[in-house]
């Protein structure tokens, strides 16, 4: 298996390469990080296997189709994970067009080389943020209708769309997976939990919007790179599976649980700010789908997972 795995040098990214080198070598051939490295991307979270015999760094743009082709025709490429994304909801209000390209138009141009070097399995990554917002009840699943509330989701719905005609209309071999919000060591710092710890650590006061009382279901980073494996490899083709760790939290009760492990006040710590517009209020994750049909289950709790993603901001900073 020649490996193409598109924003490697990310959050996400990065920690999936590092777990496909360390626990997943056997399956694989080569590893090609293809990755422009925007400011998402960063060359320090590669450091740790950058210089394996397996592993091969393409700085690329998904909208350069010329060496978008070089990049599959000179690796040979056999199998692809598509995880490369513009992100932040912020950005997205501030410039949809930077996500129309990224989202949506590489997302293309890399279905369309995948189906002409006829690319055994290509699994896209997306984002529970398509399916809108929830009330107080309930739970996205697979059969949840789309219904995107900002830029950024609207262009991953869009590249997930796209995605899913290229299995109806070409017979092209997809999975797809939407997860919910990660954290974890790589994370960049506008994301919300680093905010938090890096506002902490930095004696300055932690950005909170409206009331606190949104809520979100947090998965650790690893825990979604392994669910990630299990779809890519055994996975049904043309099927979506959701992936969340049944943990939703409002953001303040996550400032409270990062206050405790660091050790300070929270009414030391928290200003509150205008709230963005499109702010949904609820993300829930129903797993069922990958639990029962792959064996699939989170293996971290939150209360660890935090502890390790501190330690890891503590001891980069």
């Amino acid at each position: 298996m020649n490996l193409l795995i598109t924003g490697g040098s990310g959050f996400i990214g990065s920690n999936f390469v590092e777990m496909v080198l360390d626990e997943k070598s056997s399956h694989v051939s080569k590893v090609v990080n293809l990755d422009c490295l925007t400011y998402a991307g960063n060359t320090e979270n590669t450091k740790a296997f950058k210089n394996d015999e397996k592993y091969v760094f393409e700085k690329v743009d998904l909208c350069d189709t010329t060496e978008l082709s070089r990049v599959f025709k000179q690796h040979n490429i056999s199998h692809v994970i598509h995880l490369a994304a513009e992100s932040h909801v912020d950005n997205s209000i501030l410039n949809p067009s930077a996500f129309i390209d990224s989202n949506v138009v590489g997302t293309l141009n890399l279905l369309k080389f995948s189906l002409q070097m006829n690319v055994e399995r290509f699994h896209h990554v997306s984002t529970d943020e398509v399916f809108g917002s929830l009330g107080d009840t309930g739970k996205f699943s697979e059969e949840t209708p789309y219904d995107p509330r900002n830029p950024y989701s609207a262009s991953k719905a869009a590249s997930d769309f796209l995605v899913r005609s290229y299995f109806h209309t070409y017979g092209f071999p997809i999975t797809i997976s939407n997860c919910s919000n990660n954290y974890g060591p790589r994370q960049h710092s506008e994301k919300f939990i680093p905010v938090v710890i890096k506002s902490i650590m930095a004696n300055k006061k932690i950005p909170l919007y409206g009331s606190g009382t949104n809520i979100r279901d947090w998965i650790y980073v690893k825990d979604h790179c392994q669910g990630i494996w299990d779809v890519f490899t055994r996975g049904s083709l043309g099927e979506t599976y959701c992936i969340g760790s049944n943990c939703e939290m409002r953001n303040i009760d996550i400032i409270h649980a990062i206050c405790k492990g660091m050790g300070v006040k929270p009414s030391d710590c928290i200003e509150y700010v205008k709230d963005r517009a499109g702010h949904d209020f609820r993300y829930a994750i129903d797993s069922n789908k990958i639990e029962y049909m792959l064996g699939w289950k989170p293996t971290v709790s939150f209360e660890e997972g935090i502890k390790k993603t501190i330690r890891w901001y503590s001891e980069k900073h």
